[in-house]
Formats: structure tokens, C-alpha cells, sequence
């Protein structure tokens, strides 16, 4: 019997697919696997059967990756699962921008009373008159599950897109359209886009990435929009251009004291995947990865370990081996097993900076001695027999 536990209210569709070899417990420190969302884990202490956090979301800047790494606790997300949430509300936020339209929503709030209010209307919405989003240009940064659908969409907006992804998937490069342009550095992005929306993790390379310098590069009256991650942004330097008008709205899903308030800051309450749909996708997703490898030993969509997938467990034992990617590690494993007489059907070993995982499938039960002796070879994080 496994057993869960959710930091977050989790969606019952999601929740629903743990079949009857889990249960639900209340003490995460009993967990041999956490479900989270929002909830902040870097000073929580994770109990020993810990052996997996998938967060319903693709964020994982609410969790200590090297920690759980050090632990053998492998983190999951779910990328594009919200992916269509956020970019119906990046298309909303364009259009936000290119036309008053929250203007003109609280100039009638505003004037509800008035008798006449459809003919003083008529007169005023001359001031809350905009452009059109068909013809412009927009730079979409990032090319992940997000990315793509914004920039896919633009095109049938009739916008001329142009795209920068320097590491873009074979996936998305597939699910790409054919018409956008490739920008082959970022800065030309910048120069060339009337709309520039960011969708990159934040990373020590990305953080502050849209600063001083990358805005006096951009056209003036840039709209910027940002559902990724509010540190991509450097605050200062977006109040700054929007107060002398260098930029002329900055949508942004993330709220700060900073840009709270500021004329052209267009501020959502992080809505990005709060919609019914996403939440259920990324329930499913999670619960989904969190059952393959606690039953099969799969890893897919992992953050801190690499994806590694031996299809399902038939009979016999699989040997799970979480561990630091140094040299000799899978050397050592198979000399040990060969010492014990016990032979490999299959295996398979994957790296992925400082960490390795290794899965072995073996016809027979594999004693705890065994067990006990791959744990205590230098460099071993986690060991775990899947019988």
C-alpha cells in the first residue's frame, strides 16, 4: 500500500485515478509521495519513505530541488497541462493592451446613473480607442508547451510572430507553424516586436532578463507581457520605462508592491492556469507520473533527476538506483549483482548533470543483502526493488 498526502486542495479527477493500492494520509511525513501546488516546501522536513513530489503545475520554485536530489526524492511537474489556460489569458492581456477596454469598462461603471448614458458615450469612447492586434508584430521568448500556443495563435490573429528558443524540443519544434520567424538572437526580437511575451523558467540566466538594456533595445510603445515568472522582470527598470513611456503597458500575472498601481501596469491576480480545465490536467498529469514510478519505476517530467522510461514491470524484480553521476557507479552496481549470481534481463542508465538513474530488470527476488550492499556503494542516493 503506498501512501499520499496533498500540501494543496488537489482536483478530484486527478485524485480519483490513485486506485485501491493508495491511501491518503494527513502526515506528509508518512508519504511516500506529495502532491503540491502553491505550497512552499524549502523549510519542510520530508520524511524517509519520501520517495517522490509531483507539483501540479510547471513552476517548481516552491521546492528545494537539490535537497530532495541529495534525498533520492524524485520532483515531477506537468508542463503543458495548463498550457491553454495561459495562453487564453496571454491573448487577453494583448488585448487589454491594444485597446482601453478596462478604460471604458470603469468610465461606464462609473456613469451608470447617467440617463443619457449611451449618447455620452458615443461622445466619450473616442478616449479609450486602441489598435488592432492583426498586422502586428510579437516576439514570443520561449518556445515551450506555453510559447508554441501563443505563438500559434498570434499567427491566426494574423500577427507576424517571430520566435526565440535557442534550446526549442524536437516537440515543439514540430508543433511550430511553418510562418514564424525565427530570431536567431534575442536582441533582434527586441528591435523588431510591437509585443514581446516572455515565457521562460526562471533560472540564474533568465532572472532579470527583461532589465535596462533589453528595454532600451525594444521599439518604443512596446507592450511587454509576462505570465512566466515576475523575477525574469527587473521591476525597477519596467516602473521606470513605463513612467517616462518607453513601454507602453506591461501585462504582468504577478503582483508586487512594485508594479501595483503604476500607470501602463496592467496587474492580474495570477489567473495564468486558474481555470477548471487546467487544474484537472495538471491533477491527472501529476497523479499519473507519481503511479508510474512508484509501480514501474518510470521517471517522466522529472525536474531534478532524468526522464527514464522501462515500460511497465512484468515478473521478477526491478532495481531502481538513484544516484551521482561519477564515474564507475554502473560498474559497481553490476559487479555486485554478478557476485550474488544474479543476471540482467534489462537495463537501462541515464544522467543528467550531477545525477544518474540506473534501472535494472532481474528474473529473481532480490534478497535485502542485496539490497542493503548496491545502498552502501559511495555515491548512492536511493535504492529501491519493485518486486
Amino acid at each position: 500500500m503506498y501512501k499520499y498526502h496533498c500540501l494543496n486542495p488537489i482536483a478530484p479527477v486527478g485524485i480519483e485515478r490513485f486506485n485501491g493500492e493508495y491511501e491518503r494520509c494527513e502526515n506528509h511525513g508518512e508519504a511516500d509521495a506529495i502532491l503540491v501546488r502553491s505550497a512552499v516546501m524549502h523549510e519542510m522536513k520530508f520524511g524517509d519513505n519520501l520517495k517522490a513530489i509531483a507539483r501540479a503545475g510547471a513552476g517548481v520554485n516552491n521546492i528545494p530541488l537539490e535537497a530532495c536530489a541529495q534525498q533520492g526524492i524524485v520532483v515531477f511537474n506537468t508542463p503543458g497541462a495548463n498550457a491553454n489556460g495561459v495562453k487564453e489569458l496571454v491573448i487577453a492581456g494583448m488585448l487589454l493592451a491594444a485597446r482601453d477596454i478596462i478604460g471604458g469598462i470603469n468610465w461606464v461603471q462609473e456613469h451608470e446613473e447617467d440617463g443619457d448614458l449611451a449618447k455620452a458615450a458615443e461622445k466619450q469612447k473616442k478616449a479609450f480607442a486602441g489598435t488592432e492586434l492583426s498586422g502586428k508584430k510579437i516576439g514570443v521568448i520561449g518556445l515551450g508547451a506555453i510559447g508554441v500556443q501563443v505563438a500559434n495563435t498570434a499567427i491566426h490573429l494574423g500577427m507576424d510572430v517571430y520566435g526565440y528558443d535557442p534550446y526549442v524540443s524536437v516537440d515543439s519544434a514540430w508543433q511550430l507553424s511553418r510562418n514564424i520567424h525565427h530570431a536567431k538572437t534575442v536582441d533582434e526580437l527586441y528591435k523588431e516586436c510591437d509585443f514581446i511575451t516572455i515565457h521562460v523558467p526562471a533560472l540564474p540566466d533568465t532572472k532579470g532578463m527583461i532589465n535596462k538594456e533589453a528595454i532600451s533595445l525594444m521599439k518604443k510603445n512596446v507592450v511587454v507581457l509576462n505570465f512566466a515568472r515576475d523575477v525574469l522582470v527587473d521591476s525597477e527598470a519596467m516602473v521606470d520605462a513605463l513612467l517616462s513611456g518607453a513601454v507602453k503597458c506591461y501585462v504582468t500575472d504577478f503582483p508586487t508592491p512594485e508594479i501595483a498601481g503604476v500607470k501602463g501596469a496592467i496587474v492580474i491576480p495570477h489567473l495564468g492556469a486558474s481555470t477548471e480545465e487546467s487544474e484537472d490536467n495538471c491533477a491527472k498529469m501529476a497523479v499519473k507520473e507519481v503511479r508510474d514510478y512508484l509501480e514501474n519505476g518510470n521517471i517522466t517530467h522529472s525536474v531534478n533527476f532524468p526522464d527514464c522510461d522501462m515500460g511497465k514491470k512484468e515478473e521478477g524484480s526491478r532495481i531502481t538506483i538513484l544516484h551521482r553521476n561519477i564515474p564507475n557507479m554502473l560498474g559497481q552496481y553490476t559487479a555486485l549483482l554478478a557476485k550474488e549470481n544474479i543476471n540482467i534481463n534489462v537495463m537501462a542508465n541515464k544522467s543528467r548533470k550531477e545525477y544518474a538513474y540506473t534501472v535494472m530488470d532481474v528474473e529473481v527476488e532480490i534478497p535485502e543483502k542485496v539490497e542493503r550492499e548496491l545502498t552502501a556503494i559511495e555515491g548512492t542516493l536511493r535504492v529501491r526493488v519493485i518486486r
